[in-house]
């Protein structure tokens, strides 16, 4: 996972767009900065605070990182996703005005877009899978199968087309509503219904290739 402090070089090497905060600006008035809105803190920003940045950085980079990971299944690419999230955020704070979902719904935007390309520059070479091993355990280990269903979900959704997968991470994995998730994806309401139910339906098509049922998964899965 990165750290505040990588984004943070990240932003100070940006360049003649990026913001020096001014160390002879009075501190905010704000008594806390974790008590200020997105659309307060982005303010800060736009004027160079770090501190208001880190605090952004760290109310939203762990749930940038799990969509990152659904969509990628790669720890060093979901990290870079993140980063240039928030260095965009940086960068675009002045500009950046808040509107529907607001900053939640634009870093969403930012990070599912970031994946897009990642996806079509770069060819996924999937490794063999390791011959599984004879389990020596009881069968009233439970565990184990639901552990292997939810490998088998984590596959079915990495062979997904992106934009199912992409809406089934927003709206079953993170709990978007239809509309916010809509938003995210630049759809309206219906026209993201309508990927939603053909999303459900190949991930069941291909759940039911792994002989996996519904009984066997976890009820985070189970909402597929």
């Amino acid at each position: 996972m990165m750290f505040h402090g990588d984004i943070q070089r990240h932003a100070d090497v940006i360049g003649e767009g990026g913001f020096a905060r001014d160390a002879s600006l009075p501190p905010p008035a704000n008594a806390s900065l974790d008590t200020c809105d997105d659309t307060a803190l982005m303010a800060l920003v736009a004027g160079g605070d770090a501190d208001a940045f880190g605090v952004l950085v760290d109310r939203h980079a762990g749930a940038l990182y799990r969509v990152a990971m659904r969509m990628l299944a790669d720890t060093h690419e979901a990290e870079d996703v993140v980063q240039e999230a928030f260095a965009r955020a940086w960068q675009q704070a002045p500009r950046w005005k808040p509107s529907g979902a607001g900053l939640v719904g634009w870093l969403h935007r930012v990070t599912m877009n970031l994946c897009f390309d990642r996806k079509r520059r770069f060819r996924v070479v999937l490794a063999p899978e390791l011959p599984e091993q004879i389990d020596e355990a009881p069968l009233a280990d439970a565990g184990i199968i639901a552990s292997q269903a939810r490998a088998a979900v984590a596959g079915a959704l990495a062979d997904l087309p992106e934009r199912y997968r992409a809406a089934l991470v927003l709206c079953y994995y993170e709990g978007f509503s239809n509309a916010l998730a809509a938003e995210v994806m630049g759809l309206n309401i219906k026209a993201m219904e309508s990927l939603l139910f053909r999303a459900r339906r190949q991930l069941r098509e291909l759940l039911e290739a792994r002989d996996v049922r519904c009984r066997d998964l976890v009820p985070e899965s189970c909402a597929a």
